[in-house]
């Protein structure tokens, strides 16, 4: 009976000194600052130059990582991006500690050379952003409709800016579209200086040849959860469009359309005419 007490209390001990941590170990306590952060974010050299390739590292910092480039984001600890505009550019990386605090971290690296870059980027977007207006000196039309891959401005029914109020309020002369790098973000200003945000992105590569094997339409560019100014379909109740064809763009002058649902050659299709602010 003795030594079954004696065992009871030798196994007692055991089992509490395996219940104490050997290591102190306070998982919701290991937050980092900026300062302590080992991140990277490096040019790919090319021909002896700094390229838009940029490899980011986060490796084993010790927090969820999160990368925005500008014209996009990752959450890889180690990957290479692609930038789209020359000269210095900001990255910004936020961490998540695991105690729920955030820090953030920014890294400029500069480019010297672009690659495989469309240049839509820059015109669209300047060196970061850019403003968009109606294109006033297009004088009977800025909007309107008109023959799918046959025209290309409003053919048939033409709306002047003086008359866009009347089919989109405040969309008219003194509203203007912010395209930025930056998030891919597309800004609408209305003219009493209300504004709506959203997101863009384009494919250059979705060209529309018309019937003669001619290049009418040299990309696409697609909206998220905004429209351009007056970016509606009449015959369609009026629904807001988020897909567009690029008819023109340059550093001057932005010319989109979009076919209605259907439409075959010379069916209906609206046209919007912009120009640089």
């Amino acid at each position: 009976m003795k030594k079954l007490f004696i065992y009871s209390i030798l196994a007692a001990s055991i089992m509490m000194v395996a219940c104490d941590p050997i290591e102190n170990r306070d998982v919701l306590s290991g937050a980092i600052t900026a300062d302590e952060l080992q991140i990277s974010a490096t040019p790919v050299m090319v021909d002896g130059k700094k390229s838009n390739s940029i490899e980011l590292n986060s490796d084993g910092v010790g927090c969820l990582s999160s990368w925005n480039y500008g014209n996009g984001t990752t959450t890889s600890t180690k990957t290479t991006v692609q930038l789209v505009l020359p000269g210095a550019n900001d990255i910004v990386f936020t961490g998540l500690n695991h105690d729920g605090t955030t820090i953030t971290k920014t890294l400029t690296v500069q480019i010297d050379t672009l690659l495989n870059v469309p240049e839509e980027w820059g015109l669209l977007c300047g060196t970061g952003e850019k403003s968009w207006v109606w294109d006033d000196t297009q004088a009977d039309a800025v909007w309107g409709n008109g023959g799918y891959k046959g025209n290309v401005s409003p053919g048939w029914w033409k709306v002047a800016l003086a008359d866009i109020d009347g089919q989109a309020a405040g969309e008219g002369a003194g509203a203007e579209m912010v395209f930025a790098v930056g998030g891919s973000s597309l800004t609408k200003i209305k003219s009493d200086a209300s504004s709506t945000k959203g997101s863009f992105v384009f494919d250059m590569s979705a060209k529309t040849m018309d019937d003669g094997g001619a290049v009418w339409a040299k990309g696409k560019l697609k909206t998220k959860n905004i429209a351009v100014l007056c970016g509606i379909q009449p015959n369609g109740g009026n629904a807001p469009v988020y897909e567009y064809d690029i008819l023109k763009l340059d550093a001057d002058k932005l010319v989109l359309a979009f076919p209605e649902p259907g439409a075959g050659s010379w069916g209906t299709a609206w046209f919007w005419m912009f120009k640089a602010k």
